[in-house]
């Protein structure tokens, strides 16, 4: 059955696809007409985003009524039914903004990639397969489908840095690829083991599957199931992808024991970590980074690494709550040591694009600190509330670093395709030659200091302030963070924007930027003051109910599962009728 959320969001995820062969269709000279299709492009998935989201056309996206804590948007159609694979996707406070988030940086960059001049045809392909790739990672609810769109992304990346990147991009792309290979394969054992470990016939999940955006077949499959083992007949095991459904496994049901939880948690977040990045996995991003032309670096740093982040919240913990509790402090280890070392990796580096690498290590060490604040247990009587801090801080965080650190590629870009070097060392006195260029730039690199008034201020002051319930010590260390932070940041003002007379090579190349460049910073820019001035009405408000239902039904799990008592324990499970991960607006045929 073909229903309005299918077209919606098909239509979002796979334009750039028809987009891509409408530029195949164009002779291979025609560049400029190829530019304005694969911009046309983004601009329709942006426009397509903003109405099913935010318009009546959709419904527009439900943030404060009773859905709004739930997914919405769903629709479900059998693919490969043999072996319960399905299409389907849907949207929730958690999804659509990074679906906003990659539309306007995929937009951005293409706008960006008129700097690119070698190969334009296939490298506009490219890009736009990319922008499926990862539009169909936030929207895809089958673990096969999520898998199938997280691999789409490996190889356009690899080819757009290991074609159009700088001199050594043959050594950035095979590690780029090497890494996000490694992370995929851990992440296949995973599925497996949870794939093969489920079954929709458990009697223990009858109250719950309701809640799981089953198709009909399924669904009847399942109840059929269900009544013939409770008649005492065998019936075999009915496996499934469904992340929904894997969700209310891990948490309503024994089916997901400590140890397969605890190792595919591991085997899950090691995965996602590597996209994060985080240390000591980081290693990939900074020759990534340098080597990879401006506009797949914003992408790179605006969109990628933020699918780790949000394979993290979206399956490790709602699938894998043993393994997320007992690794809670691990986790908040390694987003904190990855916060130090990405700000002092930064302090010392002499290339322009490179600190900006390191920086986004450091600034992704907060979403998986934040991610990580396990605090809702028995010493806090199970309170959820600085837990819900950290998590949405995370989410915070992630759409800022989007915005800043797009921006500051960008900028580095615009003063790279220029004077052809790097150098710190070589730069000064920008602010006197380009006037509006270092006015953007202060204003998008202050937002990655974290400046009050901008969108990087707020994601850090709710993980910090999380983490203090959680540990006196990574909590002032992670606070401390932002001296580093500063440090590098404005040395790097003075060296590059203010301070003596640009000392490189090609000075008379320093001209104003143009209004396809000034364009794109001043987006940025006014996005990252909009977060950080209205972070509720423009963000907040849109995730708090979905990740505040998340957070509570794992802090009512631990209380009842993880750390109930000797008696009722097994009992007050049973009694417990409604998981997370309702569905609202379900369209199934």
């Amino acid at each position: 059955m073909v229903t309005t959320c299918l077209v919606m969001l098909s239509a979002i995820v796979f334009l750039p696809v028809l987009g891509a062969v409408l530029v195949l269709c164009v002779p291979k000279e025609k560049e400029e007409v190829v530019r304005y299709i694969t911009l046309g492009t983004t601009v329709g998935v942006l426009v397509m985003s903003v109405l099913a989201f935010l318009t009546p056309l959709g419904g527009a996206f439900d943030y404060q009524g009773k859905a709004a804590a739930h997914m919405q948007y769903v629709f479900n159609v059998p693919w490969i039914p043999s072996f319960g694979i399905e299409y389907f996707m849907g949207a929730d406070g958690i999804s659509m903004p990074l679906v906003m988030l990659t539309s306007l940086i995929c937009l951005l960059a293409a706008g960006a990639s008129w700097s690119v001049t070698r190969h334009v045809k296939a490298y506009c392909v490219l890009f736009l397969l990319l922008e499926t790739g990862m539009l169909g990672v936030f929207l895809a609810l089958d673990f096969f489908l999520f898998y199938v769109f997280w691999e789409v992304v490996l190889l356009p990346m690899y080819f757009l840095i290991g074609v159009w990147g700088g001199p050594r991009r043959e050594y950035a792309a095979i590690k780029f690829f090497l890494y996000t290979l490694v992370g995929s394969v851990l992440m296949l054992v995973a599925i497996l083991m949870l794939y093969f470990a489920g079954d929709l016939t458990d009697p223990a999940l009858r109250p719950h599957l309701d809640q799981c955006g089953l198709n009909q077949a399924v669904l009847a499959q399942a109840h059929a199931g269900m009544a013939e083992r409770m008649a005492g007949h065998a019936v075999p095991p009915l496996h499934t992808f469904n992340l929904l459904a894997l969700a209310q496994i891990g948490q309503q049901t024994e089916q997901f024991g400590e140890n397969l939880q605890w190792w595919s948690f591991l085997l899950l977040f090691i995965g996602f970590i590597i996209k994060v990045p985080v240390v000591p996995l980081h290693t990939w991003l900074p020759d990534a980074h340098v080597e990879a032309p401006t506009p797949i670096s914003m992408i790179l740093a605006g969109v990628l690494l933020k699918m780790g982040g949000y394979g993290i919240i979206r399956i490790c913990y709602p699938i894998c709550p043993h393994g997320g509790y007992d690794l809670a402090y691990f986790v908040c280890l390694l987003g904190v040591v990855s916060m130090v070392y990405g700000a002092f990796a930064a302090l010392a580096q002499k290339d322009f694009k490179r600190l900006v690498a390191y920086s986004s290590v450091s600034h992704m060490g907060y979403v998986v600190l934040g991610l990580g604040v396990w605090s809702a247990t028995g010493g806090t009587a199970f309170n959820p509330d600085y837990w819900n801090m950290g998590v949405q801080g995370a989410m915070f965080q992630m759409i800022a670093h989007g915005i800043s650190s797009a921006g500051m590629f960008f900028l580095v870009g615009v003063i790279y395709d220029r004077v052809h070097h790097r150098d710190l060392d070589a730069f000064g006195g920008l602010f006197g030659r380009m006037p509006v260029y270092t006015a953007l730039s202060i204003g998008i690199f202050f937002a990655g200091l974290g400046l009050p008034g901008l969108c990087g201020f707020i994601g850090e002051v709710l993980v910090v302030l999380s983490v203090w319930n959680y540990s006196y010590v990574l909590a002032v260390i992670s606070a401390s963070v932002v001296i580093l932070t500063a440090a590098y940041i404005l040395w790097t003002v003075q060296r590059v924007y203010l301070g003596a007379e640009y000392k490189g090579p090609h000075g008379e190349a320093l001209t104003p930027t143009t209004r396809r460049e000034n364009a794109i910073a001043g987006v940025l820019f006014a996005l990252a003051i909009l977060l950080g001035v209205f972070p509720h009405t423009f963000l907040l408000r849109y995730m708090d109910k979905t990740v505040s239902r998340q957070v509570s039904d794992l802090a009512q799990w631990t209380k009842v599962v993880k750390e109930a008592g000797p008696r009722g324990g097994a009992d007050e499970a049973q009694t417990q009728t409604q998981g997370s991960f309702d569905i609202a607006r379900v369209q199934a045929p």
